[in-house]
């Protein structure tokens, strides 16, 4: 899992282990903050869910060679059950910011999510192998199922983009009123970006880490993370009233 130079010793790669162990505490205190700093709404709430289903997958990568007394497998399978959960999440997320009521889309990607967890964890064979790579870990999902997991993944994520500029438009359009709702969806916009375009581009300059997706973005996803804590948090949160919290600490 990690490289060696006979020069250098050990080498600190864009996603070897200690940077996954680093980027896991970081979205945990993320969202222990989150947790402790506003009151737990709906977007709250969502918010959080984001930042742990994130923090699960690092760990994951983290232990997927074997540890914690848990196999390979079962850390794949529980890496990609939380990682599933992220597209309906965030949809969700971008509905309560804007507000809209009608939210059949996000039904739609809580069912696929759940069809592809079902079929995570139930099937013996859904994972044929795995392998751990310098800068990332390979996850080999079974045949064909990976095509169709990469669909699921990136039509929800085109969806929610595509949605997210159309209604941050209309809110910019309608004044200062709206400027927090719009403030927030572009950096909504911007966190999903920040997944899809380093991606694209590692897989451009070299084709064979597109076996290492999964990996590859959430390991930039701890930027995600820390967009949504720190920027959109404050923008659409209910903050706790300092005074009752500094009372509860004496």
């Amino acid at each position: 899992m990690w490289s060696k130079s006979k020069k250098r010793g050990t080498q600190l790669n864009c996603f070897s282990p200690p940077v996954m162990l680093a980027t896991f505490i970081i979205e945990i205190v993320l969202a222990t903050y989150t947790i402790w700093r506003y009151r737990l709404n709906v977007a709250a709430r969502l918010s959080v869910a984001m930042l742990v289903t994130l923090a699960i997958f690092q760990i994951s990568e983290y232990f997927v060679c074997g540890g914690m007394g848990m196999s390979s497998s079962g850390w794949s399978r529980l890496g990609y059950v939380s990682i599933t959960m992220l597209p309906p999440l965030g949809l969700h997320l971008l509905h309560v910011i804007a507000g809209k009521g009608n939210r059949r889309l996000v039904q739609i990607g809580y069912g696929l999510a759940a069809a592809f967890i079902i079929f995570f964890i139930g099937y013996s064979e859904a994972f044929t192998g795995y392998q751990c790579t310098g800068n990332y870990v390979i996850f080999q999902l079974a045949k064909k199922s990976g095509g169709l997991y990469g669909l699921y993944y990136y039509i929800l994520m085109a969806i929610a983009i595509s949605l997210g500029i159309y209604w941050a438009r209309g809110f910019k359009a309608q004044g200062k009123k709206f400027i927090g709702k719009y403030r927030a969806i572009v950096a909504l916009i911007v966190g999903y970006l920040v997944f899809i375009i380093p991606t694209a581009v590692a897989n451009t300059v070299k084709p064979e880490t597109r076996s290492g997706i999964p990996s590859i973005m959430c390991g930039f996803a701890v930027i995600f993370a820390i967009l949504l804590a720190v920027y959109i948090m404050p923008i659409i949160g209910d903050r706790r009233s300092m005074k009752k919290l500094d009372e509860k600490a004496k």
